[in-house]
């Protein structure tokens, strides 16, 4: 089989699973495309991000332009004289960019397209209580993920699988899509597919911090889908009155009953034995929290820090 000569754009974990794939296959990396360094956290801290990391590591010329259309670094970039570009998790391509290797490049997202376009396909296919999902590669166009298909592959959603442990999953297999996109693409053996022409497609848009509210008033099995959809990251919060302070809690995790019980939704039952929050038509059992100012913790320990429960309300 043909050795393609592939230069890797990407920036989180997600994307450093594909590049690693790849680099263990025949094919070779000649170029690696990731964010640049960020100061963060206490301290202002350089971080860099998994994909350089690993490049680096495994000694891979690795460049970090601002802009992506600076000419010293598309100069830098058709030198290299690659194949094909892989991309995984990274930002918009100018079309200078993705048009330069022969073989074209193609992008590898977390959903079945033309299905979850967007910067959020893994949290809302839980959100949305899918059954399904899966990963697609398709050559990148103008348009933000419409470009044609060139492999897919699905995967069953469980019923409390979390966003985070979908992510995982399809991390694992998505690298595992990528290198054998990689060798159809050397042998010629992939017929490219326009996405179907769906009159609405689900959409995967950007989540902000407030899109990340529960609705209580919604039944109780969308109040859980949202919940695990929303976990670990960026999280679901709901709020708490604690005497006289409102704080914002996290809630990581938990399970659901339906059930008609007269009560207004959001409000809360709360004890040194059990939480429960009302839903439209159910109940909605927290186990996993975190409160402002805290820790995450389960239940019982999120128990054991009250005194006065009837001090606490929504």
């Amino acid at each position: 089989m043909k050795s393609l000569k592939v230069i890797f754009f990407g920036t989180p974990e997600f994307a450093k699973t594909s590049l690693q794939a790849i680099h263990q296959s025949q094919h070779k990396i000649v170029g690696v495309v990731t964010v640049a360094d960020k100061a963060s956290g206490r301290g202002q801290k350089i971080h860099e991000s998994p994909v350089k990391t690993f490049a680096v590591e495994n000694h891979l010329p690795v460049f970090q332009p601002e802009k992506l259309r600076n000419p010293e670094f598309l100069k830098s970039i058709k030198d290299l004289k690659a194949d094909v570009f892989v991309v995984v998790a990274f930002r918009m391509m100018p079309k200078v960019l993705f048009e330069m290797p022969k073989l074209g490049t193609f992008n590898l997202h977390a959903s079945l397209l033309p299905d979850y376009r967007g910067a959020a396909p893994i949290n809302y296919a839980v959100i949305n209580g899918e059954k399904k999902t899966g990963a697609t590669t398709f050559f990148i166009n103008e348009r933000i993920d419409e470009g044609n298909i060139l492999l897919q592959q699905e995967i069953e959603i469980s019923p409390e699988e979390n966003a985070g442990e979908l992510h995982d999953r399809l991390m694992e297999m998505g690298a595992k899509l990528v290198v054998e996109t990689l060798d159809g693409l050397a042998e010629n053996s992939i017929e490219e597919k326009p996405q179907p022409d769906v009159e609405h497609p689900k959409n995967a848009f950007k989540i902000f911090k407030e899109d990340t509210r529960i609705d209580w008033t919604k039944d109780a099995e969308t109040v859980h889908n949202f919940i695990r959809g929303m976990s670990p990251y960026p999280c679901a919060f709901t709020t708490l009155k604690i005497g006289g302070d409102e704080k914002i809690l996290k809630i990581y995790k938990g399970k659901f009953e339906v059930l008609p019980h007269g009560k207004t939704p959001g409000s809360i039952e709360i004890d040194k034995h059990s939480f429960k929050i009302f839903a439209k038509n159910g109940i909605y059992y927290p186990e996993e929290l975190q409160l402002e100012g805290k820790k995450r913790m389960n239940l019982k320990d999120f128990l054991n820090g009250f005194r006065q429960f009837d001090t606490i309300s929504r």
